[in-house]
Formats: structure tokens, sequence, C-alpha cells
């Protein structure tokens, strides 16, 4: 008879009480109003930088900033079916545990990190917005670089835990460039796609298809890249997104089902980007005064990006040798 540790059978439990006490702190602290704005955020009133006209209620952008529990909803949902798993000893996302409950983790973090800066328009919120999204997009191609050099757990996290302070750090104390100019959410798409080409491909065809990839995803979103090749001198940092191809000696042992959830989940995240961009306050479809915002959205449709992501980890096999 197998025996059932009772520590992992309460991540979901866990996860319910985590999200309570994080909605009292909101209550609490916003009970007293939230503290001076952000020196970039609009008067009561005015319109928002993401369109929703801002609020003198509980939060600035009520409608945007309840969009999130969209986040807050998907995570909880992963830490429901890790729970399964660990109760019925069936192998786990990413298989490690510690790794599984990070992504879980990570994804429920959206949804009070965002919150609190739509929510507050507060320096601090701004701060915990950034720090929500690094922590999530992070883990996307650190557990791809993980596969592709064979690192131990041990290693990621440390990695992993490295970078998230330094930008924590540096966010705060410096700037959200890292100090050097470097957008890391962006740079983090980047490695991603890089990375989860090569995990699929690990050989010089898959090097060349994640760099071409790379290349064309930067001229969809508006970057000239012909221009970049003939600055390169002066655009160097664009050109950090093809990192992975140059590492050498990697290999994979692992197998994604990539039908439909990584699919569903790439059509979800790029779509979410356009939407984004709907929900500018110089955007001719802009209404401030609607129930029915289009950052809300990019935020819903970010929730169903991370669960169909962790599905679609779900389905990673070891190769048989």
């Amino acid at each position: 008879m197998q025996q059932k540790n009772k520590f992992t059978q309460n991540y979901f439990a866990f996860a319910i009480y985590s999200v309570i006490f994080t909605s009292l702190l909101f209550i609490i602290f916003g009970s007293n109003g939230w503290g001076p704005s952000a020196a970039n955020e609009q008067a009561i009133g005015e319109i928002s930088r993401w369109c929703e006209r801002v609020s003198g209620g509980f939060f600035r952008e009520p409608v945007n900033t309840l969009g999130n529990l969209g986040f807050v909803a998907a995570g909880l949902f992963m830490f429901y079916k890790i729970t399964q798993d660990a109760t019925n000893n069936r192998n786990p996302l990413f298989g490690s545990f510690k790794i599984a409950l990070l992504y879980a983790s990570a994804s429920t973090f959206l949804g009070p990190g965002s919150m609190a800066m739509h929510g507050t328009h507060t320096s601090f919120g701004a701060w915990l917005d950034n720090v929500s999204m690094i922590s999530y997009i992070l883990i996307l191609w650190m557990y791809n670089l993980k596969i592709l050099k064979n690192l131990s757990n041990r290693t990621f996290f440390i990695f992993y835990s490295v970078l998230l302070s330094y930008y924590a750090y540096s966010y705060w104390f410096l700037d959200s460039g890292l100090g050097i100019g470097v957008d890391l959410f962006e740079l983090s798409i980047g490695l991603w796609i890089s990375t989860e080409i090569l995990v699929k491909l690990p050989n010089l065809f898959g090097r060349t298809v994640a760099t071409v990839t790379v290349l064309v995803v930067m001229q969809l979103f508006g970057i000239d890249v012909v221009n970049l090749i003939i600055n390169i001198e002066d655009s160097w940092k664009s050109f950090l997104n093809l990192i992975p191809v140059f590492i050498p000696n990697i290999n994979s042992n692992v197998q994604r089902t990539y039908s439909p959830w990584a699919f569903l989940g790439y059509i979800s995240f790029y779509s979410a980007f356009w939407i984004r961009e709907i929900g500018m306050p110089n955007h001719p479809w802009c209404n401030p005064d609607s129930l029915l915002q289009a950052h809300m959205v990019w935020h819903l449709l970010c929730a169903v990006a991370t669960i169909s992501f962790f599905n679609f980890q779900r389905t990673e096999k070891l190769n048989k040798i």
C-alpha cells in the first residue's frame, strides 16, 4: 500500500489560505487609502494609462483590477491538479513537485501583483506587478535551459532566485531595465521562444529555426530587424534573445505534445498582446467608462495562456533510450 504525504495533499488548501490572507491585506491597506500615487499615474477622474477612468473608490481601476482574478482562478486550478498528482502518486509537472509548485505559485502571484498596480496606482504596486510578471516568465525559459544543459533542480532554483532577486532589487533602486537598459520581460519572451524550439530540435537545424523564428517575432512586434542588423553595434541588446542558439553541447531528453494546449497558449498569449494595444488612451476604441476594458481582456487571455502552458507541460515525457 502506497503511503501518502499529508503535506502534499494540502497544496490546494494552502493556496486557498494564501489567497484569503492576501485578500485581507488588500482590505486592511486599502481601507485607509492607498497613499500617494506614482509619478506616472493620473489623477482621480482622468483617463489612466490603460484607458479606464481613474476612480476615487476602493480600486483606482476597478475593471482592470478585478480582471486579474482570472490569474487567481488559474493558479488555484493548478494547485488542485498538483494536489491530485501528489495524492495519487502521479508523475509531477516539470518532473518535480518543487518546480510545479513554483509554476502554480508564480501564476497565482500574477493576480495580486497586477491588482496592486491597477488597484493602488502606487510605486509599490508597480514594483509588485513587474516582479510578478518576471517571476512567471523566467520559469518558462529557465526550465527549458535546465533540460538543454541537464541542470539539477538545485542549480535551476539558484539561477532563478538570483535573477529574480536582482530584478526586484534593480527595479526598485535602479530602473526597470536591470540598470543596463534591458527589458527582462521582453528578453524572456525571446529566450522562451528560442529554448522551446531547441528542446524540440536540439541540433543545427533547430538553432537555425530558433534564430529565424525569434527575428520574425521581433518584426511582428514592430521591431525593424533589418535596421537592427545594419546597426548591430548600437542594438546588441535585442540580440540577447538569441543567446540559447549559441550555447554549446545542448541536448533534450523530453518529448512534448503540442496540440492542443501549446497552440492554445500561444494564440491566447499573442492575441492578448494585440488586444492590449487597444487598451491605450490614444486608441480610437478606448472607452474609459466602459465595463468592458481591453486591458481586462488582456489579463483574462493571459490567464488562459498560463493554464494552457500548464497543461502543455503536463504532456512532457522522457524519451525512451
